[in-house]
């Protein structure tokens, strides 16, 4: 006789109750997506990191104020010589972020017969150069390479920097500093890209080794027409100021030169100019005139009678030169004689001053008004009458 099992009520509760379970575990897995640096559904205050860290990727979630701190917490060490894309100090305020970091490794940099180990988180030959403050020109060759010997070298990485050649070039009648990392002549121009002409020249020959401090000739035999740069000199302009002691002289605007094209038709004959004709010239820059301030006061000593010449109705900016003329020619005597000379400026003769006044012989406020047309008619102006004094110590 067979014997009938069954199941427990309590064990029907419990499988029913497991299998409730891992269904809602597979729904959740089901429509719940996965976290990923692009996500951009994250609750306020969170920003996504997807961190590219020298070829491994990798991302994270966090509630940091700055790239430097959400690192930080994250425990992922940057050193001082280590470099980030952002920058460290990136305040966080997007939802997600693209993070760069590049490690910073020893670079053995071998410059002819210079090695230079330098720390750089640099992955090209120019920004590793830059870095370590080597100058490099265009024309320069750099290369990186694995070391085949990292503990005699002390890194795994070399640089190798290859000098281009300096040499002068004159190039159509145009002179420079050039470089080229070409063996001969022939090897620059080609890698200059330039192409001769029929009737180019080049001086030495193509095959000639490209040597340090070479010069190189490159002109057109026959009638041509070149465009060079040429400075245009600035103007001074210079700016009297009778209220400045003489001697003074300020810059109120620095000239600087200006810049034109000019454009020649020559004529070459075995290598040698035989005319040069300006056919066009174009500014390109114009010249910033040049201002200059000049003192023209002539300091007077005392007793040089201003009062005197204030009530002759002679201008201050006139009494250095009064005074100077004055004072040679008669010290400041009105009475002073010298055969048919007379008074402060010494007329000849003394009676011709009679015209500013009957009182000329006595007044020299009279003698200084005649004096002061003198000035004016036979000079233009008492600074006219200075100069010509001081030219030839007579007026």
């Amino acid at each position: 006789m067979k014997r009938l099992i069954t199941k427990s009520p309590f064990y029907t509760r419990i499988i029913g109750a497991l299998f409730i379970a891992l269904f809602g575990v597979a729904l959740y897995v089901a429509v719940t997506p996965p976290v990923r640096a692009d996500d951009t559904s994250v609750a306020a205050g969170e920003h996504i990191i997807a961190l590219h860290d020298d070829g491994a990727v990798k991302g994270f979630i966090t509630k940091k104020a700055t790239l430097k701190e959400a690192l930080a917490d994250a425990n992922i060490a940057i050193d001082a010589n280590d470099r980030t894309e952002p920058a460290l100090d990136t305040k966080l305020v997007a939802n997600s972020y693209q993070v760069n970091i590049y490690r910073a490794r020893p670079v053995v940099i071998k410059d002819g017969l210079t090695a230079t180990k330098v720390i750089t988180s640099y992955r090209t030959g120019a920004q590793i150069a830059k870095h370590a403050r080597l100058a490099l020109h265009d024309e320069d060759k750099t290369e990186l390479s694995q070391s085949t010997n990292p503990l005699g070298d002390g890194a795994s990485e070399i640089m190798t920097i290859t000098r281009a050649t300096l040499f002068t070039f004159d190039f159509y009648g145009k002179t420079s500093t050039s470089y080229s990392l070409g063996k001969t002549v022939g090897d620059m121009l080609n890698r200059k890209h330039i192409t001769l002409a029929q009737n180019d020249v080049v001086v030495p020959s193509v095959d000639t080794p490209l040597a340090a401090g070479l010069h190189v000739r490159l002109y057109r035999e026959g009638t041509q027409t070149i465009t060079q740069e040429e400075e245009v000199p600035f103007e001074t302009e210079q700016i009297k100021d009778a209220n400045r002691d003489k001697g003074y002289k300020e810059t109120k605007t620095l000239g600087k030169n200006g810049k034109k094209n000019v454009t020649y038709e020559i004529i070459i004959r075995n290598g040698k100019e035989e005319s040069r004709k300006e056919v066009n010239s174009t500014v390109m820059v114009e010249p910033v005139k040049q201002v200059e301030i000049i003192g023209t006061k002539v300091n007077l000593p005392a007793g040089s009678h201003e009062d005197w010449m204030a009530a002759a109705g002679i201008p201050p900016s006139d009494y250095g030169y009064v005074n100077y003329i004055v004072e040679r020619e008669s010290r400041w005597r009105y009475d002073a004689r010298n055969g048919r000379t007379y008074g402060l400026c010494q007329a000849n003769p003394g009676d011709k001053m009679s015209g500013a006044g009957s009182d000329w012989e006595t007044n020299p406020i009279t003698q200084l008004k005649w004096c002061s047309g003198y000035a004016a008619g036979r000079y233009g102006s008492w600074r006219a009458a200075y100069n010509h004094w001081i030219a030839h110590h007579n007026w």
